[in-house]
């Protein structure tokens, strides 16, 4: 009687083999990327007024506040002849981006423990499905920014075309923090008191109110520290056109900086991962 051998793929163990394969594997799970963020949307927006309501009526509201206390009492003033209202709306698309992704991404392992001790999978995939709502939001501000800039009658140059570039720098300056922050915030929970100071400080600091072009030539580039600030300047660049400059010493800082935050979040972040499971 003849009997079927089966023939099986020979298992190599090999030290360092998982740690090489894991840029391989996040490729692997894309799908789970895509059914975390989905999932993420759908309890953000699905069957509810409030979500899509709050992603309009914060960043309005913020504008006029922001139109209130820098354009009216303090009396900054705007890019060439852009409105400030423009001028403020313009700043608040990064920013938003910026605060909500961090929000989220910070909190993502907490909030998925169940998942996370149950199978593996490569962790650095739930904060960045996180990131996804951000970009969500950002969508229905920037329709918001059209309907501002066709109400005040503004048409973008042909900057706009590298808008794209400065949304990647966007998510790149909140993903280096976000994975540190999120890596700690699994062993040391207190962290989650600190995201909403970072983030109400970071409002204020940055140049979301009014034009980065009011500090002063000295204080510039040190300034520009702050990676945020190279980003709106970015986006104002962008969609403003030859109304906004690029200051391009802090523009090239800032980028350094969010590479140093990506590669200090991701060396960390790998580093406790294998704990993740434990911890949560």
């Amino acid at each position: 009687m003849n009997k079927k051998i089966a023939s099986y793929e020979p298992l190599i163990i090999e030290a360092g083999l998982a740690e090489r394969n894991y840029w391989v594997d996040i490729w692997k799970y894309r799908e789970l990327f895509f059914v975390l963020a989905w999932r993420d949307i759908v309890v953000r927006y699905k069957q509810t007024f409030i979500g899509l309501a709050w992603a309009i009526i914060q960043p309005l509201s913020t504008m006029l506040v922001f139109v209130v206390i820098f354009g009216r009492m303090a009396k900054f003033p705007s890019d060439g002849n852009i409105p400030y209202a423009i001028l403020v709306f313009v700043g608040l698309l990064p920013w938003q981006l910026f605060s909500t992704a961090l929000i989220g991404a910070s909190g993502s392992l907490i909030g998925n423990a169940n998942l996370i001790n149950k199978v593996y999978f490569p962790r650095l995939i739930v904060p960045a499905a996180a990131v996804v709502v951000a970009l969500v939001d950002f969508l229905i501000n920037f329709i918001i920014l059209v309907v501002l800039m066709v109400w005040y009658q503004i048409l973008p140059g042909w900057q706009i075309l590298t808008l794209p570039l400065f949304v990647v720098m966007a998510l790149l300056a909140t993903l280096g923090p976000g994975l540190l922050i999120t890596a700690l915030n699994v062993k040391f929970r207190d962290f989650r008191y600190i995201i909403p100071f970072i983030v109400q400080f970071g409002l204020y600091v940055s140049p979301v109110g009014f034009s980065s072009s009011v500090v002063p030539d000295s204080w510039r580039l040190i300034y520009s520290i702050n990676p945020v600030v190279s980003v709106i300047d970015g986006f104002r660049w962008a969609i403003l056109g030859g109304q906004a400059q690029l200051y391009m010493p802090g523009f090239l800082l800032g980028w350094c900086v969010i590479l140093f935050f990506l590669f200090l979040g991701l060396r960390q972040f790998r580093k406790m991962e294998r704990s993740f499971a434990d911890l949560i």
